[in-house]
């Protein structure tokens, strides 16, 4: 197992060139936020976009387009019920799929849509409610992607691990990630007070960082979307992923210096100016 260090942060994050553009860093998107959970998609969204991606879209339910668009103007819309979602997926470097997508059949499908056309070009990130959908129908993975990067609290890994959360080790983690993905580049963010990182090589990475103030709804929303930004930026990669779970953290223990509740949207608020301290 080896610790993450900060040092991961300058290895990383990248002074930007002069000569580039917004497509330089990146093409996400973002599928959840169904009628009663937009929040967790707009959480999610402004965490890549903080993070520094550099196009960042979000298929959600429409009932959520105004709260997106007064929130983060720079996120562009797209209904999760619109016949161009397809054709947008695969224009995609990045893809995140599952804060508040909820569990209704159309959830299910739209996994299902995604499963049919993500490309092996891509890096794919399941989180929350497309978890859970996997866990219970396991035809629902998507198994095409360059990169699946899983990103799920202990109980959602129960669920899906069927790894009951007190006999969670590091042996058993790594043999669910290769059964639920076999021969496929993956890592597990497996969310907990020290989170833990695992690849389909059977490396451990282990967060020193965090506190109990983080301890909030939308904490994993917002580490998704983080993910979502660094490996848009930076590339589909296990150091671009333990930068952004070190980064997360970072941002949450500095806040909590002063305050009693990390608020997951004020990490995403200090990400611009933290990150600049890093660039080599």
């Amino acid at each position: 197992m080896t610790e993450i260090k900060q040092s991961i942060l300058t290895k990383v994050i990248a002074k930007r060139k002069s000569n580039t553009h917004k497509g330089n860093y990146g093409r996400i998107l973002l599928i959840g936020g169904s009628e009663n959970y937009g929040g967790a998609i707009i959480m999610a969204a402004e965490g890549a976009l903080k993070s520094g991606a550099g196009l960042v879209s979000v298929a959600c339910h429409s009932i959520n387009l105004n709260a997106l668009h007064a929130r983060d103007p720079e996120v562009m819309y797209v209904d999760w019920r619109s016949s161009d979602l397809p054709q947008l997926i695969k224009n995609m470097d990045v893809i995140v799929c599952g804060p508040g997508l909820g569990a209704t059949p159309f959830a299910q499908k739209l996994l299902l849509q995604l499963g049919q056309v993500v490309t092996n070009q891509q890096t794919l990130i399941l989180d929350a409610s497309a978890l859970d959908l996997i866990g219970q129908n396991r035809s629902l993975a998507p198994q095409n992607a360059k990169l699946v990067i899983l990103t799920p609290h202990q109980m959602e890994w129960q669920r899906l691990s069927q790894i009951r959360i007190p006999y969670q080790t590091d042996a058993a983690n790594l043999t669910a990630l290769n059964k639920l993905f076999p021969g496929q580049n993956a890592i597990l963010v497996l969310k907990s007070n020290h989170t833990k990182v695992y690849t389909s090589n059977k490396d451990v990475f282990v967060n020193p960082l965090g506190n109990p103030g983080m301890a909030c709804g939308g904490m994993g929303d917002t580490l998704a979307g983080i993910i979502g930004g660094f490996t848009a930026q930076f590339g589909g990669n296990i150091d671009s992923v333990i930068a952004a779970v070190y980064l997360h953290s970072l941002a949450g223990d500095l806040i909590a210096k002063d305050e009693y509740v990390v608020q997951p949207t004020k990490i995403s608020a200090l990400l611009p100016k933290l990150m600049l301290k890093f660039v080599d």
